[in-house]
């Protein structure tokens, strides 16, 4: 039942009737009698055209003739999330996954649809959440009013999951996320990949050398590591002689014990699960080398308040770098004026030019690939498709030089 009607039960339909308001199609159904003696009945609305309405209720009326009918029960969106399906699914997921999870139905599910039955939740409900949540969803910073599309996709992908575990509960007959429509996967497309030349890259290096953000910088741009791999490395992961990291960890933002603000803290994994060894170059581990005599002096400078977790790239008392804060430092450092001619980029950008760099310089992508993590070389070629792309072309050169001559 709707939360306008709890006096009486809805009239059953036997077919599906247009609803004048909507203009969409709806049908309540009877679905006999439980073993306690209450009369369970479903309704459902939203649906565009009246075959679909008739689809489901004859599929509705074919559970109730096998038992398998779920009854309505008066329990909100909010408490269903928030009380039944985030617990449940903590100990099978990442905690920064969860994280996110929890924080995007905290901030913009619940406000706005928590207290609809859960039984009540069609497409069209969710449509409408989808709707707020682009036109006027964001709750901090001062950016525009709505929320990214690839934001509110991934808020209706959290939902998928959490209604999909409803059905599995007998909580819903139907997975309403089916029924709605979420911004489209090219509108949700991660943002623009932009890179920096080889001269571009030496410029911005030049201009940081001395700032102690130099170093990670220099590390990012020159192994092609992920931001939190970067910054969960670890003196003890590092083979001078062999001129080797290897990445066993990484640093992620999680929010602090107290349950106010985040922080970066180290997990003892990557985000493929697989530890990986990166092999540097000489300039490389002079620049380390460099970094460690430094660290030692702040350390020092310190005292009893450093906190030693080893790590290669910290904050100057040795926590862990806030991973977001780092990658505004980084946001700042290219906004400077000093920069003004160079492309803006992203800190994960970093990544992208060590591996564009690679692939024009005509490294394999199999090693490439090896490098940056990738659990296979098609995730590199399709994600280099451009650089792929000149690649090919000069092989094509390459080859017809080889069989007409220069």
């Amino acid at each position: 039942m709707s939360s306008g009607t709890t006096a009486k039960r809805r009239a059953t339909s036997a077919t599906p009737k247009k609803d004048a308001r909507t203009g969409g199609w709806y049908f309540v159904v009877d679905g006999g009698v439980d073993q306690d003696g209450k009369r369970r009945q479903a309704f459902r609305r939203g649906f565009p055209t009246k075959a679909a309405a008739q689809a489901e209720l004859d599929a509705i009326r074919g559970q109730a003739r096998t038992n398998s009918f779920v009854p309505p029960k008066r329990q909100n969106v909010a408490e269903f999330l928030e009380k039944d399906w985030l617990p449940a699914v903590r100990r099978e997921l990442a905690d920064s996954t969860w994280e996110s999870y929890e924080r995007n139905i905290r901030l913009h599910v619940a406000p706005r649809i928590g207290g609809v039955l859960l039984t009540q939740v069609d497409g069209g409900v969710l449509n409408r959440l989808y709707s707020e949540l682009l036109e006027g969803g964001r709750k901090l910073g001062g950016q525009s009013a709505g929320l990214k599309a690839r934001t509110v996709r991934y808020i209706h992908t959290i939902l998928s999951g959490a209604f999909d575990d409803a059905v599995r509960w007998r909580r819903m007959m139907l997975n309403p996320a089916t029924q709605a429509t979420p911004p489209s996967a090219s509108a949700s497309k991660a943002p623009e990949m932009r890179t920096w030349s080889g001269a571009q890259v030496r410029r911005f290096l030049s201009e940081c050398e001395g700032d102690r953000y130099y170093y990670p910088f220099a590390f990012l741009v020159l192994t092609g590591c992920r931001r939190g791999e970067a910054l969960g490395v670890r003196w003890a992961d590092l083979d001078w002689d062999r001129k080797t990291a290897a990445i066993r960890q990484t640093v992620i933002p999680l929010t602090k014990p107290g349950g106010v603000g985040r922080e970066g803290r180290v997990v003892p994994r990557t985000k493929t699960d697989r530890a990986r060894v990166v092999e540097m170059d000489t300039a490389t581990v002079a620049m380390l080398r460099s970094w460690k005599a430094r660290q030692a002096e702040e350390r020092l400078l310190m005292g009893a308040g450093y906190q030693d977790n080893d790590l290669v790239f910290c904050r100057p008392d040795g926590r862990p770098y806030h991973p977001e804060a780092f990658s505004k430092t980084f946001d700042r450092r290219v906004r400077q004026a000093r920069f003004a001619d160079l492309p803006t980029l992203r800190l994960h950008d970093l990544r992208h030019t060590w591996a564009t760099l690679a692939l024009a310089a005509g490294v394999d992508v199999t090693i490439v690939a090896r490098r940056l993590g990738h659990g296979s070389p098609a995730t590199t070629w399709a994600t280099y498709q451009h650089v792929v792309t000149g690649m090919q072309a000069d092989a094509a050169e390459k080859v017809a030089a080889l069989i007409f001559g220069a």
